[in-house]
């Protein structure tokens, strides 16, 4: 008995399709996550399928029932379609085994859908869905793997010997971790002693790939099982070894929580946004390069300079866009400032504060509150009670002040016309000097802004 909620994504457009690779002599099966999300009631637009048709057959075929086709998966036999707005991914039976010094997977296709199943990541993504191709059929399940028991038991096991799941796909290791963070699974004992055995050769898989499925680990609801696993087993060291590197004790007389732990905890705390996520993460790497020990304990100081310069280094690596890895390292210069606060800010210093964070302002000082997680209420609360007093400070600023748009109130073009300069580095000087100003002392006019220009000009005479 096929369930309501396998049935219920069952429309007429996917019945439709099956009725037309039936008529072409194939058949047609709904595949992966597809149904492990129908089955877990999760909600997914995409569907994926799966079929004995070969991707010329599959574009002929749907080319003609959808309204948009995209090839750019043909290589690896998968034809995209669209149709009132919802993606169909139709993939041809296939095994995916990696060259041992590749970077690039070999496909290859099969004839057989149990073949095809044995060759997928884990038991409950290796599930199927004979779509009938008549509506008077019923849907067929295929589960040769035991994938509804794991779904039951919520365990990621994987269809064959995870020595050869994982050397086939090396990425698969990192799923096995994105999937505890996205689902709420765990890993079953083999697989992690397969990772464990096989983390270097994660090496061949692209940068891009490994990024790509780190992101979605970085979100999930169990980020904290997720990167402590990453951890434990090695994995990490292949392509973020500045996570491992935080396990360093701050204070080794009073055992305080060392610093990988303080930083899972600090991504568990804060909003699933990837930017932020992503900041909270960093936002310590720096500690082990400057950690210093004297009378009192031990220090880290400029740790944010350091770390900030590591998140840059660290996320190129991983070929993140330019503005993720400028924002992110933004984040994590900036994330100690705040703790200033309480030694007495003027004006001015909230200005500042206000123009360097830009807008990642509220990341900001979110990430500020999450980055307490010292179990002494009084401490969590002054400082909680300092971020609240701050941003009372910047929204009372900004109802005098247009805070959002720190400025001088003129510009280059009315300097260089009213100095008869022409476009130079002394421009940009000056306007820095019109902005610091604007900085310590508040709004000002346009007659106070050129009388600041003559003191320039008599100056530098």
């Amino acid at each position: 008995m096929i369930p309501d909620r396998i049935a219920a994504i069952m429309s007429d457009e996917v019945l439709e399709l099956a009725e037309l690779f039936s008529a072409e002599g194939h058949d047609l099966y709904l595949v992966g996550g597809s149904v492990r999300d129908a089955l877990l009631g999760r909600d997914g637009d995409d569907l994926d399928f799966t079929t004995d048709a070969r991707p010329d057959d599959i574009e002929r075929i749907g080319t003609r029932w959808a309204h948009s086709t995209y090839l750019a998966g043909r290589a690896f036999g998968t034809i995209g379609f669209v149709r009132r707005h919802h993606m169909f991914e139709i993939t041809t039976f296939r095994s995916e085994v990696y060259r041992d010094d590749s970077r690039k997977p070999v496909v290859t296709f099969s004839e057989d859908i149990v073949e095809d199943l044995s060759r997928r990541d884990f038991t409950v993504n290796a599930m199927a869905i004979k779509v009938p191709a008549s509506r008077e059929d019923q849907p067929e399940m295929i589960d040769p793997h035991g994938g509804l028991k794991d779904l039951g038991s919520r365990e990621l096991r994987t269809p064959m010997d995870p020595t050869v799941s994982f050397g086939d796909d090396p990425l698969r290791m990192l799923r096995l971790f994105r999937f505890v963070s996205t689902l709420g699974f765990t890993a079953s004992e083999e697989a992690l002693r397969a990772v464990v055995r096989l983390k270097e050769r994660l090496q061949i898989v692209s940068v891009e790939r490994i990024r790509n499925e780190f992101d979605k680990l970085m979100v999930g609801e169990d980020v904290v099982v997720a990167l402590g696993a990453l951890v434990d087993s090695g994995l990490a060291n292949e392509f973020i070894p500045e996570l491992p590197a935080l396990a360093v004790e701050q204070d080794p007389i009073h055992k305080h929580k060392d610093v990988l732990a303080h930083t899972i905890a600090v991504v568990d705390n804060v909003n699933p946004r990837l930017r932020l996520r992503l900041a909270a993460l960093f936002h310590d790497i720096g500690k082990p390069a400057t950690r210093e020990f004297n009378k009192g304990g031990v220090s880290f100081h400029h740790h944010e300079v350091v770390g900030a310069r590591m998140t840059r280094s660290r996320m190129n690596d991983l070929r993140y866009p330019k503005d993720m890895i400028k924002e992110t390292s933004q984040l994590v210069f900036l994330h100690m400032r705040p703790h200033t606060y309480k030694m007495g800010w003027t004006d001015s210093a909230v200005r500042r504060y206000v123009r360097d964070a830009g807008p990642l302002l509220e990341d900001l000082n979110e990430l500020v509150r999450c980055d307490v997680t010292t179990r002494n209420e009084r401490r969590a609360r002054a400082i909680s009670n300092r971020i609240d007093d701050l941003e009372v400070r910047i929204a009372e600023l900004a109802e005098k002040e247009e805070l959002d748009k720190l400025r001088p109130p003129i510009d280059g073009n009315d300097v260089m016309k009213y100095l008869g300069l022409k476009p130079s580095r002394q421009v940009g000087e000056i306007m820095d000097m019109l902005l610091e100003y604007r900085l310590e002392e508040g709004p000002y006019g346009e007659e106070e802004a050129y009388a600041l220009l003559d003191a320039w000009d008599t100056n530098s005479s």
